[in-house]
């Protein structure tokens, strides 16, 4: 009996540098386990992938690291936000506002 295989893909970006790596996998892999599997950690050295904490998702919708994967998936590791949208909205809100009273 011989145990089923399926094609995913690992991504990840920074704005400098971006990799899609293929990887075949055996069918049941959950996205944890294709990550570590794909080596993609290898190309960006200064990344710290907690596996346990990162923010994954496939093909733009958020997963677990414990997803289990079909055909074709394309798994997306998120880099955090460098600034709260919330924030940076508020921010733009009341300079836009100190700009229309100045004006």
């Amino acid at each position: 009996m011989s145990i089923q295989s399926i094609n995913v893909e690992v991504a990840y970006a920074l704005p400098e540098k971006q990799i899609i790596r293929a990887v075949n996998v055996d069918a049941g892999t959950t996205i944890g386990a294709a990550i570590v599997q794909s080596g993609i950690m290898m190309d960006f050295p200064d990344l710290d992938i907690e596996l346990e904490n990162a923010k994954v998702g496939v093909f733009g919708k958020v997963a677990t690291m414990t997803t289990v994967l079909t055909d074709g998936d394309r798994i997306e590791i998120y880099r955090p936000l460098i600034a709260d949208p919330k924030e940076v909205r508020r921010k733009r809100a009341a300079e836009g506002k100190v700009m229309k009273k100045g004006g």
